[in-house]
């Protein structure tokens, strides 16, 4: 909103001699960072009174698993609240909407995404968290609800975002965007490079499908210790950022070989206000935790990082950042898959994989800063694989 602001008064602001007071909110990377520190701020100042809303209300974690084993070691995180994801998904709207060229198709699809994921999560945890004072012996959605809903919305994503691409000069939204491969031919041009592979439509919407429905039950399936699930999202977020400014510049893009987005720079905004809101939220969330986000956020966190995947034309690359999230899911199917198998064996002490890392021997405080490690290696691994073409 206040980028549209300044746009309808830009011609008056030069007038009169005003513009050079706010023409950084012209600059792309001014606007990824503030979106960045207002999610940031807003998250914090906003974490008191809504943690403690949080438990007038009794929306707090049972405390068990479903491991034994863990029961007694999660005892302690009975009665912190949950449901704490509002406060992610609440920032990143807000520093969205004032700092984004709402203009840009991709931001509101990214938003209702967004909205979308933590409205189906919010409905999960509002059913188990209540169903003791309701009455009621169903604890949250069903699991082929939500994956009704995740599968709808890929769907829909999948199917909008191919149909914008094709109409609106999105050259290269069909386009398979491998390891390695050049975007551009050779020249100075934006002519595409040969052997590309152009996906059609329904393949466009299978693979949206995938990443949506995946990412946001492996993002689910990570937040299961303090600050696991939000420091890796932070971190992937940074990542996202730095292919987002590099997509919405025509000359980076041609540089790096890389696709070039309309919009790129307002989704860097859009992935600056996730990476605020996660580190917000981790003044909150890390050991001991206050509150932790539920699926609320952990679903909407992981459906908007496979959104920006799919529109940035980067799913390889921001897969390898999310490596921890798909090991993650992998060994809860893994496990569960050998178990049927065998007959009662496991792999794994518990899965997901970071409770069998508990039960190993590791603190969770090691788990966690460990994990983080490896994300941000990755990151760093991913970014530089966007020079090697």
């Amino acid at each position: 909103m206040l980028y549209l602001l300044l746009d309808s008064l830009r011609a008056w602001l030069i007038e009169a001699g005003l513009y050079r007071y706010v023409r950084v909110l012209d600059q792309p990377e001014f606007r990824v960072l503030a979106s960045a520190m207002l999610a940031f701020a807003i998250v914090l100042v906003a974490g008191k009174p809504t943690i403690r809303l949080l438990h007038r209300m009794k929306i707090g974690d049972s405390g068990l698993s479903d491991a034994a084993a863990l029961e007694e070691q999660m005892a302690s995180k009975a009665n912190t609240p949950t449901m704490g994801g509002v406060l992610i998904v609440g920032a990143i709207l807000i520093a969205t909407l004032l700092l984004a060229d709402l203009r840009v198709y991709w931001v509101g699809l990214g938003l209702f995404v967004l909205l979308w994921l933590a409205g189906v999560g919010g409905a999960d945890d509002w059913l188990k968290l209540t169903a003791a004072r309701r009455g009621s012996g169903r604890q949250g959605l069903y699991a082929w609800e939500k994956l009704a809903f995740q599968i709808g919305l890929g769907v829909l994503v999948g199917w909008f975002a191919f149909g914008y691409g094709a109409q609106n000069g999105e050259g290269f939204i069909d386009v398979v965007n491998l390891p390695f491969q050049r975007t551009y031919g050779e020249g100075a041009g934006m002519a595409p490079a040969e052997g590309l592979i152009h996906l059609p439509r329904w393949a466009f919407v299978v693979l949206s499908v995938l990443l949506i429905a995946g990412m946001s039950n492996a993002v689910n399936l990570t937040d299961g210790m303090d600050g696991l699930a939000t420091g890796i999202s932070a971190i992937v977020a940074l990542g996202i950022v730095v292919l987002a400014l590099v997509a919405g510049s025509s000359q980076a893009a041609r540089y790096l070989l890389v696709p070039h987005v309309l919009g790129g720079n307002d989704l860097g905004v859009l992935a600056g206000a996730m990476a605020g809101a996660c580190l917000g939220f981790l003044w909150w969330n890390c050991s001991p935790a206050k509150v932790f986000m539920g699926d609320t956020g952990s679903l909407g966190l992981g459906g908007l990082i496979a959104f920006l995947a799919i529109v940035l034309r980067q799913e390889v690359v921001i897969l390898l950042m999310c490596a921890i999230f798909l090991w993650e899911i992998l060994s809860v199917v893994l496990q569960v898959g050998y178990f049927r198998w065998t007959g009662g064996r496991r792999i794994f002490k518990c899965a997901p994989y970071h409770h069998h890392l508990h039960l190993a021997g590791w603190t969770e405080g090691q788990v966690v800063c460990r994990a983080w490690i490896v994300a941000l290696l990755l990151v760093v691994m991913a970014l530089a694989s966007v020079k090697l073409r």
